[in-house]
């Protein structure tokens, strides 16, 4: 029983952000014997109330990742810092490089069986030729991305090294506990939403819960091992039309008019230069207004070919459920139309 216990040990990076924290109670639910490593115990009480045993440490220092590694078969490794602008470069490198480097280390020296790592679509940029695999060109364009792919190489070389590793790049990631999209919501909600620039650009979405099905995959599948896998939902679309269905799901009509990329650019850049140096989020930064003008469409088929990954929830579907979730946790004001809950059952 011990050594049946025993392999059933696995860590979890991230696991207080959106994608590590369903992760992570997922991972509790199928009987494993999950460890987490936050650098705040508080902000993961809810974890640990779950059975989930948390290791206190930074990700940027190798003697608190090797002392949460230890006796461990698979990391799953989500942490990262994302796309904010009020932190400096070096903090990027530090978290999404060097982290990544003190778990591959780790990794090797305590002999763990699987390493599954979140990569980013965002390491091929804009996407010029649509849809997209896994073999298009890298374009990272900004600290996030290009660091996320500095991270993603060195798996890479470990990889070639021997170590059992798989990456994977998820796409926008939505659903329940998400708080990146709820900015989109509230605002089309409130009527203040302006598309920016055309509405025509594409961009790709998956849902939470199919998200977690792929990377338990990419952790059981032997024919992951050494791969690299792009996960993405059953569809992608325009932004127009993606503002659309979440004014529909929660009865609202999608404001019109919409305003000129490039003026917002130049604003952006401004607000950027004010707010760095005190350490503050600005109101508006470049990498914000990605979304309203990079193409991101991927096929996703090497992950269902090789894999059997099968994305379950359409897209409307799930913009209801993280809508409801919304509204039930005081996010968003208002109520589901009849229509919507009547037709998803909610």
């Amino acid at each position: 029983m011990a050594t049946k216990f025993r392999n059933k040990t696995v860590m979890v990076t991230g696991a207080t952000g959106f994608i590590g924290n369903h992760l992570a109670q997922t991972l509790v639910k199928r009987d494993y014997n999950v460890i987490a490593l936050v650098r705040s115990r508080k902000r993961a009480e809810h974890l640990e109330k779950q059975g989930v045993k948390l290791v206190e440490g930074n990700l940027i220092h190798s003697s608190d990742v090797e002392a949460a590694v230890q006796g461990v078969k698979t990391i799953y490794h989500i942490a990262a810092l994302y796309r904010s602008a009020k932190y400096p470069d070096k903090i990027y490198k530090e978290v999404n490089v060097e982290g990544t480097r003190n778990i591959i280390n780790a990794a090797e020296k305590f002999g763990v069986k699987r390493l599954v790592h979140c990569s980013t679509v965002g390491v091929h940029g804009d996407i010029n030729s649509v849809p997209a695999d896994e073999e298009a060109t890298f374009a990272a364009d900004d600290v996030y991305q290009r660091t996320k792919l500095e991270g993603e190489l060195l798996v890479r070389k470990a990889i070639e090294r021997g170590l059992p590793a798989t990456i994977f790049r998820p796409v926008g990631v939505y659903g329940p506990g998400d708080m990146r999209f709820l900015k989109l919501f509230k605002s089309i909600n409130r009527g203040w939403f302006r598309m920016l620039g055309s509405g025509k650009v594409l961009y790709h979405l998956i849902y939470i819960d199919d998200l977690i099905e792929g990377v338990l995959l990419c952790s059981e599948k032997p024919e992951a091992i050494g791969r690299t896998y792009i996960l993405s939902g059953p569809r992608y679309t325009t932004i127009e039309e993606l503002s659309k269905l979440i004014a529909t799901v929660i009865g609202k009509e999608l404001p019109k008019g919409k305003l000129p990329l490039a003026p917002l650019k130049l604003l952006a850049i401004i607000c950027e230069v004010l707010y760095r140096p005190f350490g503050l989020e600005p109101p508006l930064y470049r990498r914000r207004l990605d979304f309203f003008y990079k193409n991101r469409a991927f096929t996703g088929t090497r992950a269902k070919s090789e894999l059997g990954f099968k994305p379950n929830i359409d897209l409307e579907q799930g913009l209801a459920y993280t809508a409801k979730w919304y509204i039930e946790n005081g996010y968003l004001n208002g109520k589901l139309p009849k229509r919507i809950k009547d037709k998803f059952n909610l």
